[in-house]
């Protein structure tokens, strides 16, 4: 027999906008700008329906290895 099963969108949707997932998504962030070393910036911005995580390179050196040695790319498993 089949259970049918009613998600609460809105609950989702608070949930995914919480404090509490933005502060993960900071830690984990900063993790990652931390494992591809100096140059880095993070940023944590609440959209419409979830919080977004950030991280991109910030200085022409970071910018200039992450084209060569893909540093922010290798980086991305220290978020896990």
């Amino acid at each position: 027999m089949a259970t049918r099963i009613k998600l609460n969108l809105a609950g989702f949707r608070k949930l995914r906008r919480s404090p509490e997932v933005a502060a993960d998504l900071e830690k984990r962030a900063r993790r990652i700008a931390d494992a591809a070393g100096p140059g880095h910036e993070v940023e944590v911005t609440k959209g419409r329906t979830r919080a977004l995580g950030m991280v991109w390179t910030d200085t022409h050196e970071a910018r200039r290895n992450e084209a060569t040695n893909r540093s922010l790319t290798r980086a991305i498993d220290a978020g896990r």
